[in-house]
């Protein structure tokens, strides 16, 4: 019943954290609110998707992450079918303090479906800000090479994920050194 927030009674729906194994965020509990409205009264289609609801863990430094683990991309795609990029860097901001603290940055792309982006997760500073706009990529189902052909604002730390060249497969270096 989770997929369209139905309850065991045809007419009682369920939304945001009552849902079993559900998502307990305001934003999901208010975007599954609204298309549920909109199912029941202006005859649209769509559904949460929960699978694709963009998360932060506010540490030190933040973590965020939208779409699918690695682990859970290869066990559903195989792993022979999935491109890992990643890297490891350090915004330019922390680099005259000398701060202690490495980023990380990791695309997943699917090559069954033209390297559609399934996952993406990102250790750094504002990861809310830095990921809200590629969840929204994601979300529209964007592949790696058009995440390639974006040009990446300098020097922030989004600009990471647009410049991201190296695979795991490959066996490359993944710490990037200056600008």
């Amino acid at each position: 019943y989770h997929r369209q927030e139905r309850t065991t009674r045809d007419n009682i729906y369920a939304v945001g954290d009552v849902l079993v194994n559900g998502l307990e965020l305001t934003p999901v509990a208010i975007q599954s609110g609204v298309l549920l409205m909109q199912r029941l009264y202006d005859g649209r289609k769509e559904n949460m998707s929960y699978a694709l609801v963009p998360t932060v863990v506010f540490t030190t430094p933040e973590y965020g992450a939208c779409g699918m683990s690695e682990e859970l991309a290869k066990e559903v795609f195989g792993e022979k079918h999935i491109e890992v990029f990643h890297a490891e860097f350090a915004p330019l901001e922390w680099t005259v303090p000398h701060c202690k603290f490495q980023c990380y940055v990791k695309v997943i792309a699917n090559y069954l479906d033209h390297g559609r982006i399934v996952g993406m997760h990102y250790l750094g500073p504002n990861a809310g800000e830095v990921l809200q706009g590629f969840a929204a990529a994601v979300r529209c189902g964007i592949t790696k090479a058009e995440l390639d052909s974006v040009t990446g604002i300098h020097p922030v730390c989004a600009e990471e994920i647009v410049t991201l060249r190296r695979t795991k497969r490959s066996g490359a270096v993944f710490r990037k050194t200056g600008c």
